[in-house]
């Protein structure tokens, strides 16, 4: 996100002058100061518009490097501060009310992402005040499990209330594809329980053709068929999900959380949580509260991807029934032959073996190609996959 996408988005119609020169001159800012200066008597929202964007954009080195100062002294670095009639400096409050004010939500979201992601702003989220202010969105929650270290109590339990507000909304979003890949599916057998949802239309055309009145152009339904439905085994598998902690994969250790709480209580499943750095946590125990769960996370940290796979191994009851989901981006800090050597030894004696290096809604990955490659090589299926592929490719493998 930079300045100019903002920019290029609010300067649609923004003011009463000009409005096609009006965008410019929003998308350009600083550096057209002097060409294009802010008519403050036709247009006072675009100016006040403008100190916001800057306030926040003009952080950015590439203006510095280009020789380009921002319009207000609230961005600058040390050296770039002046004396000049620009506004005053706006506070993390000043500019959390204006753009309240000055921009509709999406775009207010859009800011507040880009200030705590690209920027690093964290008073945001230490300051109480500025925290029960702020829209929760997925980077929030991202930005606090990063930085709840650094919060007092009273801080923390603003941020709970975040984290609970938008797991509550993934899960509502996730749960129902998550469990529509183990529902059973209809088959062509007939059954003699009779349930609308599995009324075999075509059949029951075929054995009533004999009822058909053409003088009427009814048919006489005496024989209703309808299917039945095979539902999957789920009795005797496992699911391991082993889910790095390092802080390029905040996403999918989230989704992680509420993908293990959305499978937790289907019958026969039996699903394990285990976050790791270069330490192994299991967290199966507060699976079903992804609450609680993410608040004891700790992102950030080295990465032992083979001490993790080590424990997994441990856990696993029946080698064939049992599939081990390590989500990572595989830049291994510990031993790298010895995580391939766990890898192979798992697929060896039957264990399906996932390497995921991104489990979220994008399933954009960042991750180490060359030991994906080696993983690969030994049998493991490395990919990447949203927490509704994962249910489905689980689904399958419980099916045979």
């Amino acid at each position: 996100m930079s300045r100019a996408d903002v920019r290029a988005d609010m300067g649609k119609g923004a003011g009463r002058i000009d409005p096609d020169l009006e965008r410019w001159r929003l998308i350009l800012g600083a550096a057209v100061q002097q060409t294009l200066p802010i008519d403050d008597a036709a247009n006072g929202v675009a100016c006040r518009q403008d100190a916001a964007l800057d306030w926040l954009y003009g952080r950015d080195e590439d203006l510095r490097r280009r020789g380009i100062r921002p319009s207000t002294p609230g961005g600058g670095s040390g050296e770039d501060r002046r004396g000049g009639s620009e506004a005053s400096a706006l506070t993390v409050v000043d500019w959390l009310d204006e753009i309240h004010q000055l921009f509709p939500r999406d775009t207010v979201e859009r800011l507040e992402r880009d200030a705590v992601d690209q920027y690093g702003i964290e008073e945001i989220l230490t300051d109480p005040e500025l925290l029960s202010r702020i829209e929760p969105s997925a980077t929030l929650l991202r930005a606090v499990l990063r930085t709840k270290h650094l919060m007092n109590p009273q801080v923390l339990a603003l941020a709970r209330r975040i984290v609970e507000r938008v797991v509550r909304d993934l899960m509502e979003r996730l749960q129902p594809q998550l469990r529509a890949a183990f529902h059973g599916s209809r088959v062509a057998r007939p059954s003699r329980v009779r349930l609308a949802r599995d009324f075999d239309f075509h059949g029951t055309v075929r054995a009533n053709l004999a009822h058909y009145q053409p003088e009427e152009r009814r048919l006489l339904i005496e024989q209703p068929r309808f299917h039945s439905r095979a539902r999957r085994h789920l009795e005797t598998w496992q699911l391991i999900l082993l889910v790095d902690q390092s802080g390029s994969m905040a996403a999918s250790v989230i989704h992680s959380a509420v993908t293990a709480a959305c499978l937790w209580s289907l019958p026969g499943l039996k699903t394990h949580l285990v976050a790791f750095d270069t330490s192994v946590v299991d967290l199966t125990a507060d699976v079903a509260d992804p609450v609680e769960l993410l608040m004891k996370a700790q992102l950030g940290g080295g990465t032992n991807v083979a001490k993790a796979v080590a424990y997994a191994a441990q856990l696993v009851e029946n080698p064939r029934r049992a599939i081990v989901a390590v989500i990572s981006d595989f830049y291994e800090g510990g031993d790298s032959s010895r995580l391939v050597g766990e890898v192979r030894s798992l697929v060896q004696q039957g264990s399906v073996v996932l390497g995921l290096a991104a489990l979220d809604e994008e399933a954009l990955p960042a991750y180490d190609r060359a030991m994906a490659q080696r993983l690969a090589n030994v049998g493991a299926h490395v990919g990447a996959m949203t927490p509704g592929q994962l249910a489905e490719f689980v689904a399958e493998r419980l099916g045979r």
